[in-house]
């Protein structure tokens, strides 16, 4: 078996390969939730609607990137697959 040579595996830092985060989203994420409750709100004048719509796309993208904190790079790839197995 051949040795490795020095300095050929370096330790790797997990926010290396970890999305940048806001308020525990993706910063897409969450810039396209503040865009869509501020548009409501300040758009259309109707904040009761805008923030309280805001508050559940944000736990919701909160809640998805607990699960996988890339899933707004892979959801829009998973769309275009065509189902091979349908239950």
């Amino acid at each position: 078996m051949l040795e490795e040579p020095e300095g050929y595996r370096i330790p790797l830092r997990t926010s290396l390969t970890r999305p940048i985060l806001m308020g525990g989203a993706p910063r897409t994420a969450t810039i396209l939730n503040a865009g869509v409750g501020v548009i409501i709100s300040l758009g259309l004048q109707q904040p009761h609607i805008g923030i309280p719509l805001w508050l559940v796309l944000q736990a919701v993208s909160v809640w998805a990137t607990a699960r996988d904190p890339w899933f707004i790079d892979v959801w829009p790839r998973h769309l275009w697959k065509p189902v091979y197995f349908a239950a």
